[in-house]
């Protein structure tokens, strides 16, 4: 097995050089550990060196290979406590703590640039160590669910990483299509239709490494349904109004009563006035024999004549 020790003639002085060589060449052990690790976006990693007694340690490196950008080296040596680095400008990647107490590695707030190979390497007196991570970042995706046109229903896993799965309840005509971004992530959508009208909700449950989504909707009930509605909605507007004629309708008579109500004394009070003063111009005629009745005429008359007059222009008393 050949280690990548070229990367450290940058940084490393002559005869640490030739320390490593010498080991290269030499019966010492060399053991290598390959892991996989996934985390989420926006969280904090630690990456672990091979198990050695940091006192034997002579040379710690650290080889980070992202995926599609310049590999960048951290290399530590112990004797001198010195740290450089070559081609590393992510101030996110640091030691854990300082070399010479911990050798692991940490990304503070993991991105998807973050993505690739960390190899840990360590040059001791007692062997070559090697401890690799395979770091695979996660995305959860944005999850949406809405209703379509006839009965259909449409949710979608947007930018997710890997791409998720969808899954309906109950079972429809389902036909998914699967997207992927430049940046690695994938969205995922499913279009599914019901033709049995008894389904009036359904459920989308989303499955993704990050977590699992569920959300549910009711489905359209179609034109048919839609036409419905509407009428629906406009025999109640139809009722609301119709309601609200008839409170102002009531109102209305209401006060044309109140006001008749009061009204009415003065009308029949001047009708007994306006009576009187015509049956006794009336009276006034007759010859002067028969004029000592007048009085007694128009007393008698005034009950009868307020009664017509009241029955023709009131028709509503009693």
């Amino acid at each position: 097995m050949v280690f990548k020790h070229s990367y450290l003639n940058v940084f490393l002085e002559s005869h640490c050089m030739d320390m490593i060589q010498t080991t290269q060449k030499s019966s010492f052990p060399i053991t290598e550990v390959n892991t996989t690790v996934s985390v989420q976006m926006g969280k904090k990693v630690l990456l672990s060196c091979p198990p050695v007694t940091l006192t034997k340690a002579l040379v710690i490196t650290w080889v980070i290979t992202p995926r599609g950008g310049p590999v960048c080296i951290i290399a530590y040596k112990a004797d001198t406590k010195e740290t450089r680095e070559n081609n590393c400008t992510d101030r996110r990647i640091t030691w854990a703590s300082t070399p010479d107490l911990s050798p692991d590695l940490q990304i503070t707030t993991v991105a998807l640039e973050h993505a690739g190979y960390y190899s840990c390497e360590i040059a001791a007196s007692e062997c070559y160590c090697q401890k690799g991570h395979d770091l695979q970042v996660l995305v959860p995706p944005e999850v949406t669910l809405f209703s379509g046109e006839n009965r259909t229903a449409v949710c979608e896993a947007s930018a997710g990483k890997p791409a998720a799965q969808i899954f309906w309840t109950p079972d429809g005509d389902c036909a998914t299509k699967s997207e992927p971004h430049s940046n690695g992530t994938v969205t995922v959508r499913s279009t599914c239709h019901w033709e049995q009208n008894n389904v009036s909700a359904v459920v989308c449950s989303v499955s993704h490494s990050t977590g699992n989504r569920t959300l549910s909707i009711e489905l359209n009930r179609g034109t048919a349904g839609t036409l419905h509605s509407l009428l629906t909605i406009l025999y109640v507007k139809c009722g609301l109004l119709g309601i609200v004629l008839l409170n102002i309708a009531f109102a209305f008579f209401q006060k044309r009563n109140y006001f008749r109500s009061n009204e009415e004394p003065r009308t029949l009070a001047h009708m007994y006035w306006r009576t009187k003063t015509v049956l006794r111009q009336g009276v006034g005629l007759m010859d002067e024999a028969d004029r000592e009745g007048r009085d007694f005429l128009s007393e008698l008359m005034m009950p009868v004549l307020i009664k017509y007059f009241s029955l023709f222009w009131f028709p509503t008393m009693k």
